[in-house]
C-alpha cells in the first residue's frame, strides 16, 4: 500500500474558491481510478491557505497510472500556478 501526502500553500493573492473548484474536480475524477483506495482534500484549521491531499493507493503502479491520467495532466499545472509552495511525500506501508 502506498500513501501520498501533498501539502501546498496558496499564494496570498490566489482565489481560493477557484483553487477549490479545480481541486474538487481532481478528487472526483481520481476516486474513480483503479487502485485508488482513498483520496481526500483537507484545509488547515489555522491557515486556510494551507491545503493537503491525503491519498492511498493499492500499489506504486496505480499511483503511476494516476500521475499519467488526463485530469491530472490537465488540472495539476493550473493548481500549481496558484501555490507558493508544495511538499510531496510518498510512503510505503511497512
Amino acid at each position: 500500500m502506498i500513501r501520498v501526502v501533498c501539502k501546498g500553500k496558496l499564494k496570498p493573492e490566489a482565489n481560493i474558491e477557484n483553487y477549490l473548484s479545480l481541486a474538487r474536480e481532481v478528487v472526483q475524477e481520481t476516486r474513480k481510478e483503479k487502485g485508488c483506495i482513498m483520496y481526500t482534500y483537507h484545509q488547515d484549521i489555522n491557515d486556510p491557505l494551507v491545503l493537503t491531499t491525503i491519498e492511498e493507493w493499492e500499489d506504486e503502479e496505480a499511483l503511476q497510472q494516476h500521475n499519467q491520467s488526463e485530469h491530472i495532466k490537465r488540472l495539476v499545472p493550473e493548481l500549481r500556478k496558484m501555490r507558493e509552495s508544495t511538499e510531496l511525500n510518498i510512503y510505503r506501508e511497512i
